[in-house]
């Protein structure tokens, strides 16, 4: 089924890839995906955490409650790849005008889930249970003053009315060969937690520092310091984490120590322990190598957005697993290295137990020297890696449903 359905799924991803929008603001990816959702006489909810549409298939039998999710947005990105349906859209991102472009692969997750819930529908009959097909906006951040993605769908209830049991969602992959899937148990993508320090000194001319407080001679050894919670402090023999600064403002002029500088940067870690761990020694360095200069830090943590650990329940990943194997073949199917990234479809699995995925999109005559990066203009996915995801939904659906009658 989802070979005869390919054409249509592949005709879906070039839409969507034609006209992408920011987060928040998947105005008529939205209304699209409902149109089609309504086709299938599923009972449709649009509006859902400002953009997302929710669909439900009921097999009119008693069972668990699947939940299958995508995202639905596109990034401030210029796209370089030349395609016959590339993206020219632009779009509004904090006040500027910014090309628009799925640099991440969210327009194969929609055509993919709308394939499968072409199928599941198709096979009704035989299903016991529920699905609720959902699609999420702004998982890659709601714009500056606004909240929005995984954590306000899940706050206004989408994992409610039914209640979900399971959820399963994927993540195409540019670097990870078509036909093959990557799982894991346990932490699979990284916790994400944005800080922000402001280091308060005392100005003064750059030729007098002995008059100054110099704020930047003490963003410089935080900056320093900071490094140390990781190579010092993080048992990196058990899980990977990291303390990125990624943005310092402070100063007009050479000649001028000024007043106060800012840090901006972000962590990543893979359990609790570890996220807990930072949360504790982040501020504690920042203000004692702040008193040790006689200045001041004022740390923000989390600055704006925080995501869980996407957590791959390990009972559920044991159960699910001759899914993939029977779906994509043993030799096709890569117990995978945890990645620093981050996805909200971690708060999704906070709630319930559920199954994140990557599945491969490099086409396999491209070296893995040449295969571009997600969020970069050079970003591709081959078309051809959507059918193993149509299937590893649709199976992964059926699968549970029998395993939970």
């Amino acid at each position: 089924m989802a070979t005869q359905l390919e054409p249509k799924v592949i005709e879906w991803r070039h839409h969507f890839h034609q006209n992408p929008e920011l987060s928040n603001r998947e105005f008529k990816t939205a209304e699209y995906i409902a149109k089609y959702m309504r086709s299938l006489g599923m009972d449709v909810q649009t509006g859902v955490a400002k953009t997302g549409v929710v669909a439900i298939l009921d097999s009119g039998k008693p069972g668990p409650v699947v939940a299958l999710r995508a995202d639905m947005d596109g990034l401030p990105v210029p796209e370089q790849v030349d395609l016959p349906w590339k993206s020219t859209q632009k779009g509004e991102f904090n006040g500027k005008e910014v090309p628009v472009m799925h640099a991440c692969g969210h327009d194969t997750h929609m055509a993919m889930l709308m394939g499968a819930a072409t199928i599941l529908n198709e096979k009704k009959e035989s299903l016991r249970g529920k699905i609720k097909f959902i699609f999420q906006p702004a998982e890659e951040g709601a714009p500056e003053g606004e909240t929005g993605g995984a954590e306000v769908m899940v706050k206004e209830g989408v994992l409610k009315n039914p209640e979900v049991d399971v959820i399963f969602g994927l993540h195409i992959n540019s670097r990870t060969d078509v036909g093959k899937v990557k799982y894991r148990h346990g932490g699979i993508m990284a916790a994400v937690d944005p800080f922000k320090v402001v280091i308060k000194g005392k100005q003064a001319h750059g030729a007098y520092p002995w008059l100054s407080v110099d704020p930047i001679v003490t963003s410089a050894q935080v900056v320093m310091g900071l490094q140390t919670i990781v190579s010092r402090e993080i048992q990196l023999v058990d899980e990977a984490a990291v303390v990125t600064v990624g943005s310092i403002h402070g100063g007009v002029r050479s000649n001028i120590i000024p007043n106060e500088v800012e840090l901006v940067g972000t962590i990543r870690t893979l359990s609790d322990a570890s996220r807990e761990h930072i949360y504790e020694s982040l501020p504690r360095k920042v203000n004692a190598i702040a008193e040790s200069m006689g200045a001041k830090a004022e740390v923000t943590l989390p600055l704006d957005y925080s995501y869980p650990v996407t957590f791959n329940e390990p009972s559920l990943m044991d159960t699910m697993l001759p899914t993939l194997v029977k779906t994509a073949g043993q030799e096709n199917v890569i117990n995978t290295k945890a990645t620093t990234g981050a996805e909200d479809f971690s708060f999704f699995q906070k709630e319930v137990p559920g199954l994140y995925l990557f599945v491969g999109g490099k086409p396999k005559d491209t070296p893995m020297s040449d295969a571009p990066a997600h969020h970069t203009p050079e970003f591709y996915v081959d078309d051809s890696g959507m059918k193993l995801g149509v299937e590893l939904l649709t199976n992964l659906t059926i699968d549970y449903m029998k395993l939970n009658k």
